[in-house]
């Protein structure tokens, strides 16, 4: 509703109760005043995911090596991929019943069961910046020792973050590398 329409129907509604105390107008200006607005908490509340009640949009991972990604939340819906990665970081969007729409880090979006992701956190390091190599450190601080070395695109468990660091392990590895060259938690994410 735009600005226009707002104040057209209010004075609308004081029109339509001239007869009225000023005491009564004001209430039905009140009252018309609060649906004009009632989308807006609505949308205040759309921050939440419907179903589960959780933020939307939040980090979650596949539960499974294959996950069908589908067009639409049923299984009446064609399925547009199939993911193969158990463990991949995805960002659920939306929520409808026990479906849940996902992107992964290259922006695929499309529908899941939500019984074949999990809360377990995951990330992928540095996707956008294919090719290149990251230092896992064996403290979270700038000079720390590299505990190893991870080129982009490397998938690996979050163990806990605190807004700048994140401990990170995986096969072979586990250290300190920079939240901000993860895709799977947003920045000044904190977590244990």
């Amino acid at each position: 509703m735009t600005a226009i329409d707002a104040q057209e129907m209010t004075r609308i509604a004081g029109k339509s109760c001239k007869r009225l105390t000023n005491r009564a107008r004001g209430l039905v200006v009140l009252a018309v005043s609060a649906l004009m607005f009632a989308p807006l908490s609505a949308w205040a509340q759309a921050q939440v995911g419907q179903s589960t009640g959780l933020p939307i949009p939040r980090y979650v991972s596949l539960k499974s090596d294959r996950v069908n990604l589908r067009e639409g939340p049923s299984k009446d819906h064609r399925t547009s991929w199939v993911f193969q990665r158990a463990g991949l970081p995805v960002e659920i969007t939306a929520e409808f019943e026990n479906w849940r729409r996902i992107r992964d880090a290259e922006g695929t979006e499309g529908w899941v069961l939500q019984s074949l992701l999990s809360g377990k956190r995951t990330a992928l390091v540095a996707p956008w910046k294919r090719g290149d190599v990251f230092p896992i450190l064996a403290k979270p601080l700038e000079g720390a020792g590299v505990a190893a070395k991870l080129q982009s695109g490397v998938q690996g468990s979050i163990r806990k973050c605190d807004g700048t660091w994140c401990r990170i392990s995986g096969e072979g590895y586990d250290g300190f590398i920079q939240q901000a060259v993860l895709w799977g938690v947003y920045p000044g994410d904190k977590f244990d």
